[in-house]
């Protein structure tokens, strides 16, 4: 339950009620982690224009990676919310739902191809401890296998991102919709 006042789609009007509108029109569904921020209705589409362009625009990083390591990110913050919604983004590229959920719980023991398996090392330690040894490892393997600084750049938004949701969402209450049958339109 939401530790702050949450203005629902049917009591919402002015701006507000516009950006839930939109959303619906754009997205086919309303989320609680938007709704969590409706007494600031500004934040919300400037949430979704943040999102849409780390997730979304072009990237030396295909989408999968994009969401493989955002499902990390929300693993190591415990972040259940944002890893049911990501393991099921993840799961319409992967198509291995066994796979997609041991991710989350081990994404060492999957067989990731090299490339892959720096960028969750990434995720997880520059979420557990930023100024760690591990994260500029991590960087230096990805720049020796070829990955360019737009990509590593690209990679830190994904995880510094994912960190800022987690964080809305297990402070302030966010719970997962009822609604858990298709996912978002794009």
């Amino acid at each position: 339950m939401a530790r702050i006042e949450v203005i629902d789609y049917d009591n919402a009007t002015g701006e507000l009620k516009e950006i839930y509108d939109d959303l619906l029109g754009k997205r086919g569904k309303l989320a609680e982690v938007h709704k969590i921020q409706s007494l600031n209705p500004a934040t919300i589409v400037h949430h979704m224009d943040l999102y849409m362009a780390i997730m979304y625009a072009r990237s030396p990083l295909n989408r999968a990676q994009r969401e493989m390591m955002a499902v990390v990110v929300s693993a190591a913050n415990n972040c259940e919310y944002c890893q049911i919604h990501h393991k099921q983004a993840l799961q319409h590229y992967w198509k291995d739902e066994e796979r997609v959920n041991t991710l989350a719980k081990d994404y060492t023991s999957i067989g990731l191809d090299e490339p892959d398996q720096i960028l969750c090392e990434l995720a997880y330690h520059l979420t557990a401890a930023p100024s760690g040894e591990q994260v500029e490892q991590a960087i230096d393997r990805l720049k020796q296998l070829g990955h360019d600084d737009r990509a590593i750049l690209d990679a830190h938004l994904v995880i510094a991102y994912f960190n800022f949701v987690n964080r809305l969402v297990l402070g302030l209450g966010v719970a997962l919709e009822s609604d858990q049958g298709e996912g978002y339109k794009y």
